[in-house]
C-alpha cells in the first residue's frame, strides 16, 4: 500500500486539469478568487484536484471507521488528534434532531471539504501557491440524513456555486460576522467564523435540524482506493478527458466497468470534460457513483479486517478531520459509525439539490436552490422521509429496540436516556407577541394592513390572554414561532399546535425576547395558516437520485470526448 507520502506525489505530479471550478460552471471572468474565472489550467486546475480530494475524504472517514470493531481497540490513542470547532455560529438554533413517536432519533451530519492549504502535507498535494494559508472555502458541502429507524439514509449534495442569503455568525471571541445585505456564493461561509457557520447557512436555508458536522481537509486519499484493491467504475463509451489545449483530469478509460485506483482514481473525481455536458453537475454524477462504490467495496473488502492496515487509515482520517464538540471522542465517532453501519448500499439514495441558473445581474454561471423542488427534497429530510419511496424499515414497537442516538452523549454502544419532554404551560399563562411579516423576504409586497392585531385577537379566542401586537414588524415568507430561551421550546411548540403549524416552525432564536410569532407571507388573510401540502414520497427527478446498490451506473460521455 502506498504511504502518504507516495500519495501526495501521485496527486501532485498528474499534468493537466479540468478547471478549478467545483460549481455548475465557471464563474465569470475577471474578479477574485470567490468570483473570477477558473477556467484553464495551472493553478485553477490544482484547484480542482484539492476540492475532489477533500470530497472524497469525508467520503472514506465514515467508511473507514465503520468497518469493522476490531479497529476500534487500535485507535483509542487517537482522541488527542481530535480537532473540534463550534457546531452552530448562527442565531437561529433548531435544538437538534427530534424523537419520532417511536423514540427513534434521526441523525443529520453535515459534511464540509475545506479549501484550505495551510500545511506542508496539503500543499505537497498540489494547488496554487497564494492561496496558501489564505481564508479556506467550503468547497464540498453535503448533507448525510440517517433516518430515525435506521433503515435508509439520504445524502445532499449542494453546488459550490449556489447563492443565498449568509445568516449573522459569531465567532467564539466574540468576532461577528454580520448577515449578507446580498446574495453570497455558499462556499465563502467557511470564511465567517468556520464550519459553524457553514452549518447556520445550512440551517437558515434548509430548516434541517444539524446534529454534527465533519469537515475534511484530508492527505493520502489515493492510498485508500489502492488499500481496497480501487473501485469499480463505469463509462458508457470510451473516454479521454483532454481538450485540444491541454484541459481536462487525462482520465482514459475504454467503455465498460473498470476497477481504478491510484492516479485513475483521482483523475475520476476531478473529471469535468468529457462527463455528460461538460460542466460541474455532471462531476458530481461522477462523484456519486464512486461513492456507492466505494461505499460496496468497503463492505465487502476482506483486506480492511487486518487492524495494522484499519489502524492506519483510521489515523490519516482522524488527523485530517474537524469534528463538532458531539464527536469529539472516538467511542463517539465510533458510535457514529456502528449506526451508519446499519444501512445497506440498497437504502442509500445520493442526490444532488435541484437548482436553476441565475437570472440576476451579475451572477451568470451561479446557480440559486429551484423554487418548489429544492424545498420538497429538504421536506422529505426534515419530515424523515426516505428519498427512495420504500418508507421507513421496521419501528420499534413492532420488536426492535430504539436506535440510539449518537447525537446525545451516553456510554459507547449504548443508547443515551432521553431526558424527559418538558409541559407547557396553560394557553393563558403563555406571553406572544405577534409581528407582521406579511410582506415576505423580497419585499415584493407591501404588509397586510393591522395584520398584527388581528392575529393577536385571533389567539385571544383561542385562549391565549398574554398574545398582544407588537410594533416591531418582520419579512417571513412562511409563519414562523421563534422563542429566545430552552424553557420557552414547549410553550412555542403548544403555540404552534394551536394554529396547526409544522413542528418545523418553531424555532430557537438568540434575536427575540421570548416567544414570537412572525405572521408571514402565506397567511395575510384569514383565521387559520394555510395547511401544508402533502408531503412528497420520493426524490424529485431534477435531484438526479442514485441508489447505493446501483451497480449498473455508468457515466454518460460528453461529445468529442471519445477515442
Amino acid at each position: 500500500m502506498r504511504g502518504e507520502g507516495s500519495a501526495a506525489s501521485a496527486a501532485g505530479g498528474i499534468s493537466g486539469g479540468d478547471g478549478g471550478a467545483s460549481g455548475t460552471v465557471p464563474p465569470p471572468r475577471g474578479g477574485s478568487r470567490r468570483g473570477g474565472s477558473r477556467r484553464g489550467g495551472g493553478p485553477a486546475n490544482r484547484r480542482g484536484r484539492r476540492r475532489v480530494l477533500r470530497w472524497v475524504a469525508s467520503v472514506l472517514s465514515l467508511l473507514i471507521l465503520g468497518t469493522g470493531a476490531a479497529g476500534y481497540l487500535y485507535y483509542r490513542h487517537l482522541n488527542g488528534s481530535i480537532q473540534t470547532d463550534a457546531l452552530n455560529l448562527g442565531e437561529t438554533k433548531l435544538g437538534g434532531s427530534k424523537p419520532n413517536a417511536f423514540g427513534q432519533t434521526p441523525l443529520n451530519i453535515l459534511i464540509i471539504g475545506s479549501d484550505a492549504r495551510n500545511d506542508a502535507a496539503n500543499q505537497a498535494l498540489g494547488g496554487a501557491t497564494e492561496t496558501f494559508d489564505g481564508p479556506p472555502l467550503a468547497d464540498v458541502q453535503m448533507l448525510l440524513h440517517l433516518s430515525a429507524d435506521r433503515s435508509n439514509m439520504s445524502v445532499v449534495s449542494m453546488p459550490r456555486d449556489t447563492m443565498l442569503m449568509m445568516p449573522k455568525c459569531t465567532e467564539a471571541n466574540g468576532t461577528v460576522h454580520e448577515a449578507s445585505k446580498g446574495l453570497v456564493q455558499t462556499n465563502e461561509s467557511l470564511s465567517r467564523g468556520g464550519p459553524g457557520c457553514t452549518v447556520a447557512a445550512w440551517t437558515e436555508l434548509t430548516k434541517i435540524p444539524i446534529d454534527h458536522f465533519m469537515m475534511i481537509d484530508f492527505k493520502g486519499v489515493v492510498s485508500m482506493a489502492d488499500a481496497i484493491g480501487g473501485v469499480p467504475v463505469c463509462v458508457e463509451q470510451n473516454v479521454h478527458s483532454r481538450t485540444r489545449d491541454g484541459k481536462g483530469s487525462g482520465l482514459k478509460l475504454p467503455a465498460g466497468t473498470t476497477n481504478i485506483q491510484g492516479e485513475q482514481a483521482l483523475q475520476w473525481l476531478r473529471t469535468r470534460y468529457g462527463f455528460e455536458d461538460g460542466t460541474d453537475i455532471g462531476r458530481t454524477h461522477a462523484q456519486h457513483q464512486y461513492m456507492n462504490s466505494m461505499a460496496r467495496e468497503f463492505r465487502k473488502n476482506a483486506k480492511l479486517t487486518n487492524p495494522v492496515k484499519l489502524n492506519s487509515l483510521a489515523q490519516a482520517a482522524i488527523e485530517a478531520m474537524v469534528v463538532d464538540p458531539g464527536l469529539n471522542k472516538i467511542d463517539k465517532l465510533f458510535d457514529l459509525s456502528m449506526e451508519l453501519k446499519k444501512v445497506p448500499p440498497g437504502r442509500i439514495t445520493m442526490t444532488t439539490m435541484p437548482w436553476i441558473y441565475s437570472t440576476r445581474p451579475g451572477l451568470d454561471g451561479r446557480v440559486e436552490p429551484k423554487a418548489g423542488e429544492a424545498e420538497d427534497l429538504f421536506r422529505m429530510v426534515r419530515e424523515d422521509i426516505a428519498l427512495d419511496g420504500q418508507g421507513s424499515g421496521t419501528p420499534a414497537s413492532a420488536g426492535s429496540s430504539p436506535a440510539p442516538s449518537a447525537s446525545a452523549p451516553g456510554t459507547a454502544g449504548t443508547a443515551p436516556s432521553a431526558p424527559p419532554a418538558a409541559t407547557a404551560a396553560a394557553p393563558a399563562k403563555i406571553a406572544v407577541s405577534v409581528r407582521n411579516a406579511t410582506g415576505g423576504k423580497d419585499g415584493a409586497q407591501a404588509k397586510a394592513k393591522g395584520r398584527a392585531t388581528e392575529v393577536a385577537t385571533l389567539l385571544a379566542g383561542k385562549g391565549f390572554a398574554k398574545a398582544v401586537a407588537d410594533t416591531q414588524t418582520g419579512a417571513e415568507d412562511t409563519t414562523v414561532v421563534r422563542f429566545a430561551t430552552d424553557r420557552q421550546a414547549a410553550d412555542a411548540a403548544a403555540l404552534a399546535t394551536a394554529l396547526g403549524l409544522p413542528a418545523s416552525s418553531v424555532e430557537k432564536s438568540g434575536e427575540v425576547p421570548g416567544i414570537v410569532l412572525y405572521v408571514g407571507k402565506d397567511w395575510r388573510t384569514g383565521d387559520a395558516p394555510p395547511a401544508p401540502a402533502p408531503a412528497p414520497t420520493k426524490a424529485p427527478d431534477s435531484a438526479h437520485p442514485l441508489n447505493g446498490d446501483n451497480d449498473k451506473a455508468c457515466m454518460a460521455i460528453q461529445p468529442g470526448f471519445t477515442w
